[in-house]
């Protein structure tokens, strides 16, 4: 088993996969103890990737010591502590297994899995390695973003008020142009879902997380809005511009995820994911209404938390826009002086922080491997959903095997 590293001394990182993930992972790693105290001082021992030349310019680029076409050189070297999963969500479960099992920390991004079943095998795992001082973390980072922390805090002192309604929207367009080409994320067979699981994940584990309360049930429709797309192109940024002349490759994911949810306590919440929203960026945004008030956040203003306090005297009420870059916002005393702002990479770099506190001080970072698998219960009951007429679905009765793929 790998020891971990005593107070003060390096925290030796391996990281597989090199693409979007991979460098703001490595971002992360590079940046967290130089802006928070921490108990080890991340080290970027090597990093893991398919093809040669391009793992070799990743470790260069990123500050890795060494490379390595091969995943499992990571897990046999006694001297690296954490294993950092940045691939496809098709091969998660065999490496988080693997790692758990030689004793390495683990930061799994998100969605945990491809199925419920091998989600629940890697939860039973991480439980099983956290009795041996091995800790385990899934990569929801945006729970990392100061002014959603700010609204977890409110809801959490009373702000809101008994919650009444849940809204929650995660809006891109890099797959608006029909002859965008294929990628990885299009393939269900190695991302599992499409804007279901590849950002619909990330509103479900926001609004499960800030309301402390879970999803119960589902009703859900999914459609593939473009079914084919160029099998060869150039990539920019997650798409690009697919050769229109060319073969195209069949898409067999959805495009447009639409589900109502039924929260424990009875609140309902609409929920949308799609990556076909003409002019949206990353308009991942989140809005809980309750009976003294509401809360309103929309990514594409990040440093901003809107709030709505019911209690106001009549002439006074009205939606208050509070910048949330001050000390008392969580996590940014670290950074710069108020009103200077942060940016996406910063939630990584507070997912890092955190994880690294959580094994220096022996305590159970969150979200848990636990945590991600009720989302990934979620994802499965809107499939089931959908694939049953959008009829209301109990989360978690699905009953799948390892070859269901739902997120």
């Amino acid at each position: 088993m790998t020891s971990t590293p005593a107070r003060s001394t390096p925290l030796n990182v391996g990281l597989i996969g090199y693409g979007f993930m991979g460098a703001a992972h490595s971002h992360a790693w590079r940046t967290a103890h130089r802006f928070f105290d921490l108990p080890a001082s991340p080290v970027l021992h090597t990093i893991a990737g398919r093809t040669e030349s391009a793992v070799a310019d990743a470790a260069e680029q990123y500050g890795f010591a060494r490379h390595t076409t091969r995943w499992l050189d990571l897990i046999e070297v006694p001297e690296i502590h954490v294993i950092d999963i940045c691939t496809p969500g098709d091969t998660h479960h065999e490496i988080a297994l693997a790692a758990l099992a030689a004793g390495k920390h683990v930061l799994c991004e998100k969605p945990l899995a491809n199925s419920v079943a091998e989600s629940e095998e890697m939860a039973r795992a991480a439980a099983d390695a956290a009795t041996r001082g091995i800790r385990s973390i899934c990569g929801f980072s945006y729970r990392r973003t100061p002014a959603l922390g700010y609204a977890r805090q409110l809801v959490e002192e009373g702000f809101v008020g008994e919650i009444r309604q849940v809204r929650a929207q995660y809006l891109q367009d890099w797959l608006s142009d029909a002859d965008a080409p294929m990628t990885w994320r299009l393939d269900k067979d190695k991302a599992g879902s499409g804007a279901l699981g590849d950002i619909g994940a990330h509103v479900i584990d926001l609004t499960q997380w800030i309301t402390g309360t879970q999803i119960e049930q589902v009703s859900g429709t999914l459609a593939t809005v473009v079914p084919t797309r160029p099998a060869a192109g150039t990539a920019q940024g997650l798409g690009g511009k697919g050769d229109a002349s060319g073969e195209r490759g069949q898409v067999t994911v959805d495009d447009v995820a639409l589900f109502s949810a039924r929260f424990a306590g009875g609140v309902l919440g609409a929920f949308e994911a799609t990556r076909m929203a003409q002019g949206r960026k990353n308009a991942m945004r989140v809005e809980i209404n309750g009976a003294k008030g509401s809360i309103a956040f929309d990514f594409e203003r990040m440093n901003e938390l809107e709030i709505y306090d019911a209690t106001a005297p009549a002439g006074r009420q009205g939606f208050t826009r509070v910048l949330t870059t001050e000390p008392e916002h969580p996590y940014a005393a670290a950074w710069w002086p108020t009103g200077h702002g942060l940016g996406y990479e910063h939630t990584f770099t507070h997912e890092i922080a955190d994880l690294v506190r959580a094994i220096g001080e022996g305590t159970d970072p969150s979200p848990s491997f636990a945590e991600a698998l009720h989302v990934q219960r979620v994802l499965a009951a809107v499939e089931a959903s959908d694939a049953d007429g959008s009829r209301w679905t109990a989360v978690g009765t699905q009953h799948p095997t390892t070859e269901e793929t739902t997120a």
